[in-house]
């Protein structure tokens, strides 16, 4: 009989399981979404209970698929998005909606955060920015002051999920080292970040390891005390999942945002505060950081550039853009339409095309777009190395991959070979592993490296690469030169 893992990824617009086998291996699948709202400007909030109802589900649908593949469950593991919160009663019931890391409302407390207490991210790995619960509870204090007083906790999506499945308010280091909340070398809550926040740490979850075993009580299909691992937080797990757990081998994904991720063996931080670090397991922590503009920019140039090409014009966008050269003829694209994140961590940011000619078409406009999200992780990589950390290898992941000259753009702009995974990738694989580690299936995670098969590897292109090289320190530079700008708009137009 195989002996499978559930793992659980509860992302921002649905929740997945998927039962792995010890070599990756698919025996069963389950998916349900919620809706991301935005009931004003600014927000981005789930409903609690949608989010709880639909892994709940997922789950019960991988468990029955398991074993009508006559596995053996030998127990689930859990991922979920980082930076999420929401206030708890005293019964673990949510008396707000759930703000996830795109809610940006807490902007001007982040902003007062980084120029006050810069040291906290030295501390705590977690960027002051306003995805980070630590600014979050400075927002909720402020704007909704009967919710921040009546909550007997605070908590994040996989909190509420783990709470749901075991009755246990835990949350594990990997999910506590997004918050904003945690002294990383201590795996402690930090007492100023307490203070800041204006709580005590028995407000929030038990702190527990990623490989914390809790035992299952809800009806998911499921013998109860069937073991429930605590798992990790979907970007350090992404990593696991594509097999990039050695120091020097970075992660990095593209799909509606972006990451770039490299695993080193002790907590990390960046002086400058470019970079983030969250911790995994013992012994291995991700440093890096997210952009908020992927996949999305493409999309928006799909509706804003060519309605004409039909709903869903990705494959004609692309093949515009390849007729145009490196360098897109001049034209920059800063790509920040959802504001941006690593590495220079303010929500203030809009995007903008700068050095547009006559001689610009509707294909530089798409290419530049494209050219800007790489030119992004191009940035964050050089922070990550600035930083003191090697990466001498990249795995890319993401629905990016599919097109052939976005996989070459990003080669060439990272000027970097680029390795592509074959078969399934993501954080729910990298759960599994490592709960299977954890309930004793597999000895160690370090098993990923060598079980992620690179299904391609694509070369940059010298002369392009040395275009985009060129061009990068104008890219970077003008984030700095067009700063006030992104200040007077913002006080222009708040609800942006």
């Amino acid at each position: 009989m195989t002996q499978v893992v559930i793992g659980v990824d509860v992302g921002t617009t649905s929740a997945k399981a998927t039962a792995f086998d010890v070599d990756g291996g698919e025996h069963g699948h389950g998916e349900h979404g919620y809706e991301l709202a935005d009931p004003q400007p600014g927000a981005a909030v789930l409903d609690p209970g949608e989010v709880v109802d639909a892994t709940l589900r997922a789950i019960a649908d991988a468990a029955a698929q398991a074993r009508r593949a006559h596995c053996e469950i030998a127990g689930l593991a859990m991922s979920a998005a980082m930076h999420g919160l929401t206030a708890l009663d005293a019964g673990g019931r949510p008396l707000t909606p759930l703000m996830t890391w795109a809610d940006t409302r807490a902007i001007e407390e982040a902003e007062r955060l980084r120029a006050e207490h810069p040291d906290l991210h030295a501390r705590t790995g977690t960027p002051l920015h306003p995805m980070a619960p630590l600014a979050k509870l400075r927002w909720l204090r402020a704007h909704e002051p009967a919710a921040f007083r009546d909550a007997a906790c605070f908590a994040g999506v996989k909190a509420l999920v783990l709470h749901a499945l075991t009755g246990e308010l835990v949350t594990d280091h990997s999910m506590a080292s997004g918050t904003g909340l945690l002294a990383l070398r201590e795996l402690d809550w930090d007492p100023e970040a307490l203070e800041l926040a204006g709580i005590e740490a028995g407000r929030l979850p038990r702190l527990v390891p990623a490989t914390e075993v809790l035992e299952l009580t809800a009806d998911v299909g499921l013998p109860a005390g069937t073991p429930v691992v605590a798992g990790a937080a979907d970007g350090p797990l992404a990593n696991l999942g594509v097999g990039a757990v050695r120091p020097g081998v970075a992660a990095c994904s593209i799909g509606t945002s972006g990451a770039l991720r490299v695993m080193v063996e002790a907590p990390a931080t960046d002086p400058a505060g470019r970079v983030f670090c969250y911790a995994l397991t013992p012994g291995r922590w991700a440093v890096g950081g997210a952009i908020n503009n992927g996949g999305v920019v493409l999309q928006w140039a799909g509706e804003a550039l060519a309605p004409d090409l039909g709903e869903h014009p990705e494959r004609e966008l692309l093949a515009l853009a390849g007729e145009v050269p490196p360098g897109s003829e001049g034209l920059i694209m800063l790509p920040y339409l959802l504001s941006e994140r690593a590495p220079h961590w303010s929500a203030l940011p809009r995007g903008a095309y700068v050095g547009l000619t006559r001689g610009h078409g509707r294909g530089h406009l798409i290419r530049a777009a494209v050219e800007g999200v790489c030119q992004q992780l191009a940035l964050v990589l050089a922070s990550v190395r600035e930083a003191g950390n090697e990466v001498r290898e990249i795995r890319a992941t993401g629905g990016f991959a599919r097109s052939d000259l976005w996989r070459q753009i990003l080669a060439d702009v990272l000027g970097m070979e680029v390795g592509f995974p074959a078969g399934h990738e993501g954080s729910g694989f990298g759960a599994a592993l490592l709960g299977m580690e954890a309930l004793g299936v597999i000895d160690s995670i370090e098993r990923a490296a060598d079980l992620v098969a690179i299904e391609d590897r694509v070369e940059p292109d010298p002369a392009a690469a040395e275009t985009y090289a060129e061009l990068r320190p104008v890219f970077d530079g003008l984030f700095d030169a067009l700063a006030p700008a992104f200040r007077r708009l913002r006080r222009l137009d708040p609800g942006a």
